[in-house]
């Protein structure tokens, strides 16, 4: 299930303003100002996560991988199926598969990726017949704030 929440105005749930905060400590660190939080059913926060790509020298080190790793590795399972992923960006093809994989309840992200995004943009993983397993899918909570921060990250790069 895809369910697109646009440009409301809406309270953003507590973990995607955690989200948030994580993604506007990428962008002061100089990454590229993504940030994700995986949370249980009842939105308490397990794990949380800035881009990292930059710092670790590693280009997996995407927000919503590190804050899969972290959760799995408390929960002690590589299986995540009662936690939601928050995260301020579409995902990536990489971090598709690795929510899939980890089977994550649902997805809430903000602003949608044309050029990158996998989810409603690009190859659609969940779509595609080969995906084993596809969260339901939350798109726009927070959109116009997420692009901004993108844009003005971005904009000051050049």
């Amino acid at each position: 299930m895809i369910a697109s929440i646009g440009t409301m105005r809406l309270n953003l749930p507590a973990p995607l303003e955690i989200a948030f905060d994580e993604a506007e400590a990428a962008a002061a660190r100089g990454e590229v100002p993504v940030g994700a939080v995986v949370a249980d059913r009842a939105g308490t926060v397990i794990a949380r996560a800035g881009n990292r790509t930059l710092e670790l020298k590693d280009p997996t080190a995407h927000a919503e991988l590190l804050a899969i790793r972290r959760a799995a590795e408390i929960l002690g399972s590589e299986r995540l199926t009662d936690c939601d992923l928050f995260v301020t960006l579409e995902p990536c093809a990489m971090c598709a598969a690795a929510i899939s994989f980890a089977r994550i309840r649902r997805l809430y992200f903000a602003a949608s990726d044309e050029k990158m995004g996998a989810v409603e943009h690009g190859p659609r993983f969940y779509s595609q017949t080969t995906c084993h397993h596809a969260p339901d899918v939350y798109s726009g909570l927070g959109e116009e704030r997420a692009k901004g921060l993108l844009r003005d990250f971005f904009r000051s790069r050049r």
